[in-house]
C-alpha cells in the first residue's frame, strides 16, 4: 500500500462512534454562580453551592487507612470552567514544604491536585497540581503506556492561587473547559475524578478521596465517578501564538584564531491551535522556532557503542505526544530537526483516538542501526514527513491500534506501518505489536551499515513484540519476546538495534510493612537471551535486585548482574554489582549516590577490565526561591596492570525564582576523558576536556506568553589543542505571545 493511501486509511477510522456507558452512582457537581476570584481565599459567596468532598484515605504508604491530616475540597462549575478549592489542614504549618519554582518543578513539595478522566474510559487523563504558593504542575496520564504513564510535557492554560495559613494552606483552581478535551454534545458529562494531596514528611504520604487496592494495576480505574458540567462551553477555543527569535553565534577551531560570526538570525513564526469540538484539536505552525531554551543534560559517551537518547523539549511536538506512543518507539520527534512548517490533528470520539502529523524537515538525520552499535548521520536533502496513529478501544480492557510513519526525499524513503493490541483483565495484561518497513537509501548511508547489515540500498523487514504481565498485591511476573529483522528501519523513531531476537522472563515479590521504619521491600529478578539474526549469541544475562523504602523518604536498591556478551567476534564474561540510594534528610535537601564495580568490556580495546563508577547527585533549596542541583559521575577502567581510561562528567546548575513569573537559570556542564595509549592497539585521543555554561532569564505570564533571554559559552581541549580555549559563544532572545480572540 502506498504511504498516502495508508495514511488516509488510518484516519478514516477516526469518525467511528463508540457509545459511553451511563453512570448513575456518582456524585453530582453543581453549577455555580459567576463571581469567584482566584486568589487563594475561597471565601467568595459563589462557593457556597459547591459540592463538598473529603480526601479521607492514605493510599501510600498506608493501605487505604484513614488520612493522617484533614483535607476538604469544594467542586463546582460555570458555563466555561471547572472550579476546585482545597483546604489542607496541617498540625505543624512550619513544616509545610513550599518553594517558588518553575512550572512542573514543585512535585517534591506539599501539593494538592485534581485528576480528571474526562472520557471516563480509564485510559487517558489530566493531572493538575498546585503547591501552597500557587506553583502549577500539570501532566497527561496515559494508563495504557506501561513505560511512562505520566507525561509532564503538556502545559494547560488554567488559573490557580495558594496561600499558607495558621492552620495549613488553601488553594483555588479555575480550569477552563477550553483547556480540556471531553465528549461533545453539550449534555451532562460523566467523568472519573481523583482528589489528591501529597504530604511529604518522614515518608511521602499520598492521600486520596477514594480507596486504591494494592492489587490494582489500573490507578485510573479506581477514581470516583462524578456527573455534571451540563452545557459546558469551550468558547471559540482558538489560540494564535506569534513568536520572534533573535540569535547570534560565534565559533572558532583553535586558540588564538579569530572568531567566525554566523549570520545574525531574526526569525518570526506563528503557531495556531483550534478545537472545532471538545474532542478534537488542530495545530499548525509556520516557520516555527524549534530551538531549545535550556541545554540537554550532558551524558558521558564513553565505552558505549549505541547512540544517546535525549528527551524532546520543543512545545509543538510535546503537546499531544501521548497520542502517538506505541510499544516500539517508531516516533522520536527530535528526528524532525528543522521543519519549515508543521500540521497536527489529535482527537478522541467515543472509543476512537487518533493523531496525525505532517511536516517538511530542512535538516533530517538518520539513525544508522546495527546489531551492536548505532549512530546518527545527517541526510543532505529536505524530507517530507507524515505520521498517523489510530487506536480503537473496545470497552475499558481491550484496544486495537495502527501506526504509520513516512519520510520521503529526492533519493531517500523510509516507510513504516503496523498494528498493535492490548488486553487487560484483572491482574493480567497482554500487549503485542507488528511493524513492517520499506526503505531506500543513498550510497553514503548504505556505506555506513554495509559491514554489519549488508549492502541492500532498499532494505525491508519486520519487527514484532509480544508481552504478558501479571501483577497483584504481592507478586509480579513478566515475559516478552521481540524480533527485528536486519532490514527493518524506523528513521523517524529511536530503534538503534536491529537484526536480533530477544526473550526475557522475570518475576518479583513485594512485602508491605506499613508500621515499620522500612515499610516496603521489593525483590526482582529476570533472565534474558539475545541472538543475532544468523543465530550468533549476542547476550545471555541474569540479574537480580532488592529495593527498600524507608525513613527520610529513602530508597535503597542493591543490584547484581552476570552475563555473557558478544563483541568484535568474541564472547566475554561480564559481571558487576551496584547500589543506588537517595534520601531527604529534611524538606530542603535531597542526596543521592550510585556506585558500581565489576568486570566489563573495554569496547575500544576488546578486552575486559575492572570498571568502577561513582555518581553523586542531589538538590538543595535555599529559602523559597533559590535551588541548587548537581549530578557528577566518574568512572575508571583498570586492566593489564594499569588504568586504561578515566572519565568524569558534571552537570551543575542553579535557579533563582524571583516570583511565580520570573526565573534566572544558570547551568555549567563539563567532561574530562583521559586514556593511556599503551593500553590500546588503535590510536586514541589521550586527553579531552570541555566545559560549557549557559544563563537564561525567563518571564512567563503563562506557558504561551513568555520572554526568554540567554547567553552561552563553551570551551574544550584535546591532543590537537593542548590548551583549553573558547570554541563557541552565543546570545539569544525569544518572545512569544498567546492571543485568544
Amino acid at each position: 500500500m502506498k504511504p498516502h493511501a495508508l495514511l488516509a486509511a488510518l484516519l478514516l477510522f477516526a469518525p467511528l462512534a463508540h457509545a459511553q456507558t451511563p453512570i448513575t452512582d456518582g456524585s453530582h457537581i453543581p453549577r455555580l454562580q459567576d463571581g469567584i476570584i482566584i486568589d487563594g481565599d475561597p471565601g467568595d459567596a459563589a462557593w457556597a453551592g459547591a459540592l463538598e468532598q473529603e480526601i479521607a484515605y492514605e493510599i501510600q504508604p498506608g493501605d487505604n487507612t484513614p488520612a493522617p491530616v484533614k483535607t476538604t475540597v469544594r467542586i463546582g462549575y460555570t458555563a466555561d470552567a471547572l472550579y476546585v478549592a482545597f483546604h489542607a489542614v496541617d498540625p505543624d504549618p512550619s513544616r509545610i514544604r513550599a518553594h517558588l519554582r518553575d512550572r512542573d518543578s514543585a512535585f517534591d513539595d506539599d501539593w494538592v491536585g485534581v485528576f480528571l478522566d474526562t472520557f471516563n474510559d480509564h485510559r487517558r487523563g489530566y493531572e493538575l497540581m498546585i503547591n501552597p504558593l500557587g506553583v502549577q504542575g500539570d501532566l497527561i496520564r496515559d494508563e495504557t503506556n506501561t513505560d511512562n504513564q505520566e507525561d509532564a510535557s503538556w502545559d494547560g492554560l488554567w488559573e490557580s492561587a495558594g496561600r499558607i495559613t495558621e492552620r495549613g494552606y488553601q488553594v483555588e483552581m479555575r480550569i477552563p473547559f477550553s483547556t480540556l478535551r471531553f465528549p461533545a454534545g453539550g449534555g451532562e458529562q460523566h467523568w472519573g475524578i481523583s482528589l489528591l494531596r501529597n504530604w511529604p514528611r518522614d515518608k511521602r504520604h499520598l492521600l486520596a478521596s477514594h480507596k486504591v487496592p494494592r492489587d490494582s494495576n489500573c490507578f485510573q480505574c479506581e477514581w470516583g465517578q462524578y456527573a455534571g458540567m451540563a452545557g459546558a462551553q469551550q468558547g471559540r477555543n482558538l489560540e494564535i501564538v506569534p513568536t520572534l527569535t533573535a540569535s547570534k553565534t560565534q565559533t572558532r577551531d583553535a586558540a588564538g584564531t579569530p572568531w567566525r560570526s554566523g549570520d545574525a538570525s531574526v526569525e518570526p513564526g506563528i503557531d495556531v491551535s483550534w478545537s472545532p469540538s471538545p474532542a478534537m484539536t488542530l495545530n499548525a505552525t509556520l516557520n516555527p522556532d524549534f530551538s531549545q531554551v535550556e541545554t540537554d543534560q550532558l551524558q558521558l559517551d564513553i565505552n558505549n557503542s549505541f547512540a544517546l537518547f535525549y528527551q524532546e523539549k520543543r512545545p509543538f511536538f510535546l503537546e499531544g505526544a501521548d497520542y502517538f506512543t506505541s510499544q516500539f518507539q517508531v516516533l522520536y520527534t527530535r528526528q524532525i530537526a528543522d521543519p519549515d512548517f508543521g500540521l497536527r490533528v489529535t482527537g478522541r470520539d467515543g472509543g476512537n483516538t487518533y493523531g496525525a502529523i505532517i511536516a517538511r524537515d530542512a535538516a533530517p538525520q538518520v539513525l544508522i542501526p546495527g546489531t551492536q552499535s548505532s549512530s546518527f548521520t545527517p541526510l543532505d536533502e529536505d524530507a517530507n514527513v507524515a505520521v498517523a496513529r489510530y487506536r480503537y478501544d473496545l470497552g475499558t480492557d481491550f484496544s486495537l491500534g495502527a501506526i504509520g510513519t513516512f519520510r520521503q526525499g529526492d533519493d531517500y524513503a523510509n516507510n513504516v506501518a503496523g498494528a498493535d493490541a492490548r488486553w487487560r483483565s484483572g491482574a493480567h495484561t497482554v500487549t503485542a505489536q507488528f511493524l513492517h518497513s520499506q526503505s531506500e537509501y543513498p550510497d553514503d548511508i548504505v556505506a555506513q551499515y554495509r559491514d554489519d547489515l549488508g549492502d541492500d540500498a532498499t532494505p525491508s523487514g519486520d519487527a514484532w513484540r509480544a508481552e504478558y504481565v501479571f501483577s497483584n498485591r504481592n507478586w509480579g511476573f513478566n515475559a516478552w519476546h521481540e524480533s527485528i529483522d536486519p532490514g527493518f528501519r524506523a528513521d523517524l523513531g529511536f530503534i538503534g538495534m536491529v537484526g536480533y531476537h530477544k526473550s526475557l522472563v522475570g518475576g518479583e515479590r513485594t512485602w508491605y510493612r506499613d508500621d515499620a521504619a522500612f515499610n516496603k521491600i521489593n525483590l526482582y529478578a529476570d533472565w534474558d537471551i539475545t541472538h543475532r539474526h544468523d543465530g550468533q549469541l549476542l547476550e545471555r544475562e541474569f540479574e537480580a535486585q532488592v529495593t527498600v523504602q524507608g525513613p527520610m523518604q529513602s530508597s535503597v536498591r542493591l543490584h547484581g548482574m552476570t552475563r555473557v556478551a558478544y563483541w568484535q567476534g568474541l564472547l566475554f564474561d561480564e559481571r558487576y554489582a551496584d547500589i543506588n540510594a537517595n534520601f531527604r534528610p529534611n524538606g530542603s535537601l535531597e542526596l543521592g549516590v550510585y556506585a558500581q564495580a565489576g568486570t566489563l568490556i573495554d569496547r575500544d580495546a576488546s578486552r575486559t577490565g575492572q570498571r568502577t563508577m561513582l555518581e553523586l547527585w542531589g538538590s538543595a533549596n535555599i529559602g523559597r526561591g533559590l535551588e541548587l542541583n548537581w549530578d557528577i559521575t566518574r568512572q575508571r577502567m583498570r586492566r593489564d596492570g594499569g588504568t586504561a581510561f578515566e572519565a568524569t562528567v558534571a552537570n551543575v546548575g542553579g535557579s533563582w525564582q524571583f516570583d511565580p513569573r520570573q526565573r534566572l537559570r544558570l547551568t555549567l556542564q563539563g567532561s574530562e576523558v583521559m586514556r593511556n595509549q599503551a593500553h590500546y592497539a588503535m590510536e586514541v585521543n589521550e586527553r579531552a576536556r570541555d566545559w560549557a555554561g549557559q544563563a537564561v532569564y525567563s518571564y512567563k505570564l503563562n506557558p504561551r506568553t513568555a520572554l526568554y533571554a540567554g547567553a552561552s559559552y563553551g570551551a574544550f581541549m584535546d591532543d590537537d589543542n593542548l590548551e583549553m580555549f573558547g570554541s563557541t559563544r552565543s546570545v539569544f532572545v525569544k518572545l512569544s505571545y498567546g492571543w485568544q480572540p
